[in-house]
């Protein structure tokens, strides 16, 4: 199970990590932080009728896929990859910081807030509450709470600590049993992913927003994760009340970032029929 062993080597790395003196440093590092931006915000005001919010991906590998791109063995530019996106129209940016398993780090979150200016979202498999301290001092607006890998008092603790540090909180689900927790325990929860994708097994499911979707409160933001790879996947989520979707691997593996995003949107089209220039084809 890819989810199980992903979490024992993060409290092992936890575990080496744990000092009074690097929560003070953590502590020190917020101080001199600005206050997070709103990201479930950013979200509500891009989400039109014709298309969900974008949250894109900064990626540079996956437990089951290995490296996004090749040239990454040689180079990963984080802020290049988010500059891209926030040109071409991303509301937000979530950022892999796991090292192990993804090949991210923290100071791909800083640089990327810090020199790219958009929304960030933490995404990490928070088990531990100095996490949380982590992802404010590298400039996380947003963290992520994966509820398969949580018990009921941790996602509640978890989340009241998000909010204590002026953190939006991403809540993750995957089936029903885990929408009605996430309901009943953290009520006034706004923002409530749905991943397509099993993390015990790394499968992909388009459906799963569509079965789940419906379940959720409208008055909550809902964010279908993973599989989304063209304009129809967009059209079936947006059928299903989705108000912004997280893409990751159809960026990162397009040859051309813009027309790629272009494409999810629905924009490409329109803008060919105005008459402007095709692009060329390149990575970013």
């Amino acid at each position: 199970m890819i989810l199980g062993r992903i979490l024992e080597h993060k409290k092992a790395e936890l575990r080496r990590k744990k000092s009074r003196g690097y929560l003070a440093e953590l502590k020190g590092k917020i101080v001199d932080r600005p206050a997070p931006s709103g990201f479930i915000n950013a979200l509500e005001e891009a989400c039109t009728p014709d298309c969900p919010a974008l949250i894109s991906e900064v990626k540079k590998a996956s437990p089951s896929q290995g490296l996004m791109r090749p040239e990454f063995e040689a180079g990963f530019d984080p802020v290049e990859i988010a500059g891209a996106y926030k040109k071409h129209g991303a509301a937000a940016v979530s950022v892999l910081t796991d090292q192990e398993f993804f090949q991210g780090h923290l100071d791909h979150l800083a640089s990327v807030k810090d020199r790219v200016g958009l929304p960030a979202l933490n995404k990490e498999f928070m088990i531990e509450g100095l996490q949380f301290y982590e992802a404010r001092a590298y400039g996380a607006d947003a963290v992520l709470l994966i509820v398969a890998a949580l018990d009921r008092i941790q996602l509640e603790d978890f989340y009241a600590m998000a909010k204590s540090l002026s953190l939006d909180v991403l809540v993750e689900t995957h089936d029903e049993s885990e929408i009605d927790m996430v309901l009943e325990r953290i009520p006034d929860t706004a923002l409530i992913g749905i991943n397509n994708r099993d993390l015990t097994t790394f499968s992909t499911d388009l459906s799963v927003t569509r079965r789940l979707a419906p379940r959720i409160p409208s008055e909550k933001v809902i964010v279908s994760e993973s599989g989304i790879h063209k304009r129809e996947d967009v059209l079936q989520i947006i059928e299903a009340g989705v108000k912004a979707m997280l893409v990751g691997e159809s960026l990162v593996r397009a040859d051309d970032i813009g027309a790629k995003i272009q494409d999810l949107r629905g924009t490409e089209e329109q803008e060919n029929q105005a008459g402007r220039p095709a692009q060329e084809t390149r990575w970013i």
